[in-house]
């Protein structure tokens, strides 16, 4: 049965995303994902994620399978995709696509006019299409692996994100690098025959960050891989290598569990803003400076909670054939 998709992306971490809306289980298998993220012979992303039904008060229920069939608990850049897609859905943006052309294939369609070169995307909701009464809804509660997340679509374009508390025990990481009631904060491990000063934190998902004199000069997709499989980290690691410009703005780049080198990672920029606060480094309102963009990330000093603010934008539609 064809399944129709869309193309988002947040800072030039793609995703495909699907309405999932009729079933709480996702429409495909993630052998399936694998194949449809292959930019080669699919179409190409970093995950796929699925707007599944809400639960326990929820709006809706996100998951996500990476490009390598993983599962991860949460995606930062895909939730703000996933909540601009909802509201796409919700407003009727997205139209149902063609049917593909061509038999075992997968068919892109229009491209985002918004999107050519020199052009910005604003899109307007009709209130009255809107969920839940005459006027559009603009912050969704979204399930996740990751605990309830609450998105925010702002009138400036961008999403902002409620990315809940950090949090610090190695057990909660989890990490081996200290204790299990412990804080990992500027620790030492040995990865690709150096010694590494690393700030472990979770963001639903596990985050290690070190500060490197030059972002650029790190041989990502050399010492990326060593890091994710470190036996340090039970349930593997993003690893994030961020360069202090000053302490409200740094550069980062990223190797992410399951994905590899990417343009760039919500959880992770917000995760590396709690490290340089936690090492002394970075104010708590810090820019994040990424391949892909820059994110705009708060660590509240009172609630202790995360807000992340970026962009996401639709690519195109299309349908996946049988």
């Amino acid at each position: 049965m064809p399944i129709e998709f869309a193309k988002y992306q947040g800072l030039g971490n793609d995703f495909i995303l699907i309405d999932n809306r009729h079933s709480s289980e996702p429409a495909i298998a993630p052998e399936q994902a694998v194949d449809l993220c292959d930019r080669h012979f699919g179409i190409g992303a970093d995950g796929v994620i699925f707007a599944l039904p809400g639960q326990n008060d929820t709006d809706y229920t996100m998951r996500i399978f990476n490009s390598d069939g993983s599962e991860p608990e949460m995606c930062g850049n895909g939730i703000r995709c996933l909540a601009k897609f909802i509201a796409d859905l919700e407003s009727k943006e997205i139209h149902p696509p063609q049917p593909p052309l061509a038999k075992g294939g997968s068919e892109s369609e229009e491209i985002d006019p918004s999107l050519a070169k020199g052009g910005s995307e604003s899109e307007e909701i009709d209130p009255s299409l809107a969920k839940g009464g005459s006027e559009s809804k603009t912050e969704y509660r979204i399930h996740t692996g990751a605990g309830v997340i609450i998105t925010e679509l702002r009138s400036d374009g961008q999403v902002k994100v409620d990315m809940g508390v950090p949090r610090l025990l190695a057990a909660e990481i989890p990490t081996t690098l200290a204790a299990a009631d412990a804080k990992a904060i500027d620790v030492p491990i040995e990865v690709a025959d150096k010694s590494w000063s690393v700030t472990c934190v979770s963001m639903g998902n596990p985050h290690c960050i070190t500060f490197v004199e030059d972002v650029a000069a790190i041989a990502l997709e050399t010492v990326g891989p060593q890091f994710e499989h470190n036996k340090a980290f039970p349930q593997r690691t993003n690893t994030e290598f961020i360069e202090v410009v000053r302490s409200d703005y740094v550069k980062m780049r990223v190797w992410e569990r399951g994905a590899g080198v990417t343009l760039a990672c919500g959880t992770g920029a917000c995760a590396a803003v709690v490290a340089g606060v936690l090492v002394g480094k970075c104010d708590r309102a810090t820019a994040v400076e990424l391949p892909g963009g820059v994110l705009e990330i708060e660590w509240a000093e009172v609630s202790g909670r995360i807000y992340m603010t970026g962009p996401a934008q639709r690519v195109f539609t299309g349908c996946i054939s049988d």
